[in-house]
């Protein structure tokens, strides 16, 4: 563990814009914190914080002088790797009648993110499961996730809507990052995850750690664990969930559900999406695009003539059941990293830990 003086953050930046690195950043915009282009650090959100409860999230003054006190906003990582509409692939019919199959082509410029919080790299660890693992990886995925440099903030500030610690991804971050950053007022407690991290810090004029500085970096950590008072249980909820299908709650949380799929949209981890051909009016080109979609909505369960899923109370068992319940077979865990995006930004405040403790109460497991 090593120190960065707060005064030589910009040391850290201009480091990574030297190796071709372009930078994104959290910053304040239209009135939420998202990744944006970073070039110097008094872009961070310094001396703000951000009040979130179910249905609402708004950006307050703070007297923090930190850049990171603050929990998260709307974005996650997903964007950058699982991008929210992309052309897989175009078709050309040239003059003879042939047709000819063209790539796109990537922006695969190395790409640093800086702020990233621990919720957000154990949801990239599960889209990785989704997108890289098994005999055939999804290329456009694989090659954005690639050229990320990740630079992780440890959480001390979270949200009333967080429930990272009882999910076991946060709100520390373990793993999955190049460089591990833990804010303090006058610098930061750094550290390599990886070669090209342990490469960076051989740049950067790094310090002797401040007596008594990790053991306030610990107790700040401790307590935003503490400080979190939603939460989910530890265990299996498969047996809960795909025990109560018929449950009256299904039928409660549809009357106030929207089916609007910001759910889905801010979840980190939410990966369904649909494919379609856009032709040119001339009938020579076509693109085949791929859009993020959402299990909300009717033409996510179309098949074979019918909707499988026709009405919110359906709509709703199956977002929970299988975030919850079926990635467990799919991929070992729950598929809820305790970010609370789900909570804050559904337009009518519904909250899952309210909906699981509910079934928990008075279904059978």
């Amino acid at each position: 563990m090593d120190w960065l003086p707060r005064k030589q953050f910009e040391v850290l930046l201009s480091s990574l814009r030297a190796r071709g690195h372009r930078l994104v950043g959290p910053q304040v915009r239209d009135g939420a914190i998202v990744y944006d282009s970073l070039e110097r650090a008094d872009q961070l959100p310094q001396g703000l914080r951000d009040a979130q409860s179910p249905g609402s999230y708004r950006i307050e003054s703070s007297d923090n002088s930190r850049w990171f006190a603050w929990a998260n906003g709307p974005q996650a990582l997903k964007p950058l790797t699982f991008v929210p509409r992309e052309t897989l692939w175009r078709a050309r019919r040239d003059d003879q009648g042939t047709l000819h199959f063209e790539s796109p082509g990537l922006d695969e410029a190395p790409l640093a993110v800086i702020g990233v919080r621990a919720c957000d790299l154990a949801a990239l660890r599960l889209q990785e499961q989704h997108f890289m693992a098994g005999e055939v990886a999804a290329p456009n995925f694989a090659a954005r996730r690639q050229r990320l440099f990740l630079v992780a903030v440890h959480c001390t500030h979270p949200a009333d809507t967080c429930f990272c610690a009882s999910t076991g991804d946060g709100p520390h971050a373990e793993a999955g990052y190049d460089l591990a950053l833990h804010e303090l007022d006058d610098g930061f407690l750094v550290e390599a995850g990886t070669e090209a991290g342990t490469a960076l810090l051989e740049e950067l004029p790094l310090q002797p750690v401040p007596d008594g500085a990790q053991e306030k970096a610990d107790e700040e950590i401790d307590q935003a664990a503490r400080s979190q008072q939603r939460g989910l249980p530890s265990h299996d909820l498969r047996g809960l969930l795909f025990g109560n299908l018929e449950h009256p709650r299904w039928e409660a949380v549809a009357e106030r559900c929207l089916s609007c799929g910001n759910c889905t949209a801010v979840c980190p981890t939410c990966f369904c999406h649909a494919e379609s051909d856009h032709p040119t009016l001339a009938g020579d080109v076509t693109e085949h695009v791929r859009a993020w979609d959402s299990c909300f909505t009717a033409g996510h369960s179309y098949l074979a003539g019918f909707v499988l899923r026709e009405d919110t109370r359906k709509r709703y068992r199956q977002w929970l059941t299988h975030k919850l319940g079926g990635w467990h077979d799919q991929y070992g865990r729950s598929g809820c990293v305790g970010c609370g995006r789900c909570v804050t930004w559904c337009p009518v405040g519904i909250d899952l830990t309210e909906e699981v403790a509910a079934l928990q109460e008075d279904g059978h497991d």
